[in-house]
């Protein structure tokens, strides 16, 4: 019999992340084969077609050039003062709702979530995200005595799916009397699917059509993680106006991250944005999450915070910055269309995808076809539902070759 020291709350099956699992496995068949015989799509970051990370010149330049102290010396609880304001900027562009907004400073869009989570709701209430998901949502609300519930994400048109949401937040907002949903979206992950403006609307109607109820609390997280690769400009953007004059009672989060519009995934910077009609919902958004912030992590990346702060206030260093990222959402896009087209060539079934670093395959047995994959030397991440596929990760030739092979694959297991 094995012995736990742990308390009950914190005991978990000791197993490994499958993505990191798989991954490993990748960089093995790389240091057998060669990277050239190897696609490794488990990869969630940018990286180039030589298979190494793309950190953008225009951030790192200015990170070397920061003042010791500046890299050294703590942050702001809640965030440099000046970086609070810039990653609105950031974020919203010219599409800043007319709300009462407050920000917070967090390590990544992840410690956003944790903010939401923990502070909107309650031991053992459900969060309503969708089936294709993030899993780290449901690592996240486990840890603190929350599970996840699921309304289908797509319809049979392959738009989103908003009877099922509807369905499932009236149904939560019944049972709990508050409901958090998390909708990922642009560019969600796994899927890289992006809902429309018009799907927006339709969102916001089931929120506020409830909202009639002023007792009920409901809360809005939108994690953007991947908004800075989505679209062809800012028009991804363009829902965030439509965060103005909601009811009180509805809450609106915005996680935003620099970890990849701004190639810094390990300097753990981002934000928790609270939006709200109600001046005294926002305030308290923000001392609750100022309070959960030096209870989990103290303060965040002061180093980051200045990057993003110099970059937005130099107007010579932004537009070197925003010419830089163009270059790299052009090179996803095409690889990202490259992979669609050749999967509708040959026949390769996959998720309705708009924007992003991710497309997905639904299958039955996805472990089953992960492992196939890997006899052709192609990794990729086994999920629920289906197998992620990072064209973030894969060459554009690489993302039109692998929909044949990937096929192949899954004919061979019929």
């Amino acid at each position: 019999m094995e012995l736990r020291m742990t308390a009950k709350h914190a005991q978990w099956p000791r197993e490994n992340d499958p993505i990191f699992a798989i991954a490993g496995r990748a960089k093995e068949a790389q240091d057998k084969f060669g990277k050239d015989k190897v696609i490794d799509a488990t990869i969630g970051a940018l990286v180039d077609d030589e298979g190494a990370l793309i950190c953008m010149e225009s951030v790192y330049g200015v990170l070397k050039n920061l003042p010791n102290a500046k890299i050294a010396a703590y942050a702001a609880l809640a965030g440099q003062p000046d970086f609070l304001k810039d990653v609105e900027k950031a974020c919203f562009r010219e599409f800043r709702p007319d709300a009462h907004i407050r920000t917070v400073a967090t390590p990544g869009g992840t410690g956003a979530v944790k903010h939401a989570v923990w502070g909107y709701t309650n031991p053992g209430d459900k969060i309503l995200v969708s089936d294709w998901f993030w899993s780290a949502y449901s690592t996240i609300a486990g840890d603190v005595g929350r599970s996840l519930t699921h309304h289908r994400l797509f319809n049979e048109k392959g738009g989103f799916n908003i009877e099922s949401f509807k369905e499932s937040f009236d149904a939560l907002a019944d049972e709990q009397g508050r409901v958090l949903t998390i909708i990922n979206s642009p560019a969600q992950n796994p899927t890289g699917y992006s809902l429309s403006d018009e799907e927006w609307d339709q969102v916001l109607e089931v929120m506020k059509a409830k909202a009639q109820d002023s007792e009920k609390r409901l809360i809005l997280f939108v994690d953007t993680a991947y908004i800075d690769f989505a679209g062809e400009g800012m028009e991804r953007r363009a829902f965030f106006r439509k965060f103005s004059g909601l009811p009180e009672n509805i809450l609106v989060i915005v996680g935003y991250s620099m970890s990849k519009g701004y190639t810094m995934y390990g300097l753990r910077s981002g934000a928790a944005i609270g939006i709200s009609s109600n001046e005294d919902v926002a305030e308290d958004f923000y001392y609750a999450c100022l309070h959960a912030g030096r209870a989990n992590w103290s303060n965040g990346t002061r180093c980051a915070m200045e990057v993003m702060s110099e970059i937005e206030n130099d107007p010579a260093k932004l537009e070197v910055y925003s010419k830089e990222l163009l270059k790299y959402k052009n090179m996803l896009r095409a690889r990202a269309a490259a992979f669609v087209k050749a999967s509708a060539e040959v026949g390769l079934e996959i998720l309705p995808y708009r924007d992003g670093f991710f497309t997905s395959i639904p299958h039955e047995n996805p472990k089953a076809v992960v492992e196939k994959l890997t006899e052709y030397n192609i990794f990729a991440v086994p999920l629920k539902m289906g197998v992620r596929f990072a064209v973030c990760a894969v060459s554009e030739e690489n993302c039109a070759k692998a929909p044949v092979i990937i096929k192949k694959a899954i004919d061979e297991l019929k």
